[in-house]
């Protein structure tokens, strides 16, 4: 896994890499996430889905702001020894979250939302406003950030089409969740938040269990990584 990329480097995997973690960092059903289903189910799809629009641009904030904190360490990482702690570090932390994801009920401090539909700008600012306000998304960037060695030094072209991809993985995300909600409405309850809680705590331990044995057994030589 080169964190440099100096000669082979793959555009097409490393937007890939951002769509994956644009969705590991939207899929926990945290505030906005309830939030989200809570607007879909009360007011309708489309403003859930602004309410996730809302979410994916502060993410990008604290993606850039993390992508630009460990630009400044990358000569610490590109070391072979220090890359690969930075990796099984990065993989223990994607565990514990996955971990603390899958034990977590996420309905305990939900509520009903207000019967006033307000404006979708006004969903989609305040999403904004809560999603920002919970910085520790930016232990989850860099946990993702090394694992799939994101940050390219001296390329911001590549790196600024590797931010778009993470706000399109997000999106994608958020479109799918609303449409998901959309189509079960008669039929969703909290239950189903456990459950998609739940499902998406599981993928996240077995994404880590699998990248912290690949790079412990040296399996990242293989193309594309």
């Amino acid at each position: 896994m080169n964190l440099a990329f100096p000669i082979e480097f793959n555009i097409l995997d490393f937007v890939f890499k951002g769509i994956l973690i644009g969705v590991i960092a939207s899929a926990p059903m945290g505030p906005v996430g309830i939030l989200c289903i809570q607007r879909t189910l009360n007011k309708g799809r489309w403003y859930g889905f602004v309410t996730g629009v809302g979410a994916a641009c502060s993410d990008i904030v604290y993606a850039l702001f993390t992508g630009l904190g460990m630009s400044f360490v990358m000569d610490f990482v590109n070391n072979s020894q220090n890359k690969f702690i930075l990796q099984i570090l990065g993989s223990v932390m994607l565990l514990i979250f996955g971990i603390y994801c899958f034990k977590s009920n996420p309905t305990k401090n939900m509520h009903q939302s207000s019967n006033k539909q307000g404006t979708l700008t006004h969903n989609a600012i305040t999403a904004f406003l809560v999603t920002l306000s919970n910085p520790l998304i930016v232990f989850l960037f860099m946990a993702t950030f090394a694992q799939f060695a994101f940050v390219v030094p001296d390329m911001p072209i590549e790196m600024g089409v590797g931010y778009l991809s993470i706000v399109f993985g997000a999106l994608l995300w958020w479109f799918g969740l609303t449409w998901l909600i959309d189509k079960v409405r008669g039929k969703f309850d909290t239950n189903g938040i456990l459950i998609i809680n739940k499902v998406i705590g599981s993928v996240v331990i077995i994404f880590s269990v699998i990248a912290l044995f690949g790079t412990v057994f040296n399996l990242y030589h293989l193309p594309g990584f």
